[in-house]
């Protein structure tokens, strides 16, 4: 028998201790969440309603596949006295996004496009893009050429140097809703040809600002996949999901399950119409526009828990995921000033700092839409939490996000 050496039986013990440590962490379940979390999250969800801040509000939390706490608290329908129901619709807007990151990476793993490529070899007619530097005459700022032309990634990580017009002020802002970015009756392909006529904000790479730059990946899908956008989702993902509530449209038969939103007014919540919601539209954007039910969007929160896979049904890989859901951002930039403790993914939010972030584990990856809808996915301790509204004050909304992270996480 050969003679072990000193380093010889230290790599051996070495590798037994790292083998029991993974042996016993693969054993040790997450923590799960106390019952009297969830008595104190009902009440205060119930208090939003009682006090008239919200007309309803719905939360599912779900940990190794098993349902931990689910309610509905209000109405659906205020004036037609409808609660909330576990298959109530809700219009998710930018819950919307995420999908587009699993569109663009089936993309990305059929060796169509990759993330890296320039945003000008799919679409030409952002070749000539130009850059604010400086406020000009007549609303029209001074530009120069961009650095380096803005990527797919960058796209993805909200640093190609977009903007959205309506959450920031400034003169490309203001060319923004000049050039009616927002008009309804427009195609998708023509909403972003606008875009590329404009400048851009900020220097591909620099800043992370909030933009239109989800739908011009939509665009991106349509040119690469040779189908219309919402056609690829639906086919592609919502589909073998088993997605059956998901799309851009409440049909006839999804209307009467279609909650109201509500706008707070001076004499308390004022419903919305509900009506541009029960046709298809003409623009179909990547960024917004889905609705969906709770059942729905947690089959697609359960696809990214578990690597891309549900039921046996493959969306994308493992690695996608990873990829989605790991830091973007290059260090010297910072992650939306109005998500302290977070950095940016792959159009997600990816949780740095537990405590800054609300006490949302780190590692958490999450979206939301303006109306309060929300997903959070926390790999760590294999859980989810989906919650569904319709209120227009996006400010109280994350209010609303901080104290039900703040129940269910914070420290006690």
């Amino acid at each position: 028998m050969t003679k072990l050496t000193h380093r010889a039986l230290f790599s051996l013990w070495l590798s037994a201790c790292l083998l029991f440590s993974a042996a016993l962490h693969a054993e040790t379940p997450a923590p799960s969440i106390a019952p009297e979390r969830f008595r104190l999250l009902e009440a205060a969800l119930q208090k939003e309603v009682n006090e008239g801040r919200l007309a309803g509000i719905a939360i599912l939390v779900e940990q190794d596949g098993k349902l931990l706490h689910r309610s509905q608290h209000g109405y659906q329908d205020i004036a037609g006295e409808v609660p909330l129901a576990e298959d109530s619709l809700y219009k998710i807007f930018s819950l919307t996004k995420p999908v587009t990151s699993i569109a663009m990476l089936m993309l990305q793993e059929q060796g169509k496009l990759s993330l890296d490529d320039p945003l000008e070899k799919y679409l030409p007619e952002f070749a000539n893009l130009r850059v604010a530097v400086a406020d000009g005459p007549d609303g029209i700022p001074q530009t120069t050429e961009p650095t380096h032309a803005p990527t797919l990634r960058e796209l993805m990580n909200q640093t190609a140097g977009f903007s959205y017009g309506v959450f920031s002020q400034s003169q490309v802002d203001t060319l923004y809703l000049k050039a009616d970015l927002f008009n309804t009756e427009q195609t998708l392909e023509q909403m972003v040809g606008k875009l590329a006529r404009l400048p851009l904000m900020n220097q591909p790479g620099t800043v992370w600002n909030y933009s239109l730059s989800v739908d011009i990946q939509a665009r991106v899908v349509e040119v690469v996949s040779g189908q219309p956008y919402d056609q690829f989702v639906a086919e592609h993902i919502f589909k073998p999901l088993g997605m059956k509530d998901t799309g851009y449209h409440a049909s006839a038969d999804q209307a009467p399950r279609l909650a109201v939103s509500y706008k707070a007014g001076d004499s308390g919540l004022e419903p919305q119409d509900n009506s541009q919601y029960l046709s298809k539209p003409t623009l179909i954007q990547g960024g917004s526009g889905l609705i969906s039910s709770m059942d729905d969007y947690l089959r697609f929160a359960r696809m990214l828990l578990n690597g891309g896979e549900l039921d046996g049904v493959r969306i994308v890989s493992a690695e996608s995921i990873a990829e989605m859901s790991r830091d973007q951002l290059p260090a010297e930039v910072a992650g939306p000033s109005w998500a302290p403790g977070n950095r940016f993914g792959l159009n997600v939010a990816v949780v740095n700092d537990s405590t800054a972030a609300g006490h949302l584990p780190v590692g958490t990856y999450w979206w939301w839409g303006i109306q309060g809808p929300w997903m959070w996915v926390d790999p760590s301790n294999n859980r989810i939490v989906l919650g569904m509204m319709q209120n227009t004050d996006y400010r109280h909304s994350r209010v609303v996000h901080g104290t039900v992270s703040h129940i269910l996480f914070g420290e006690r």
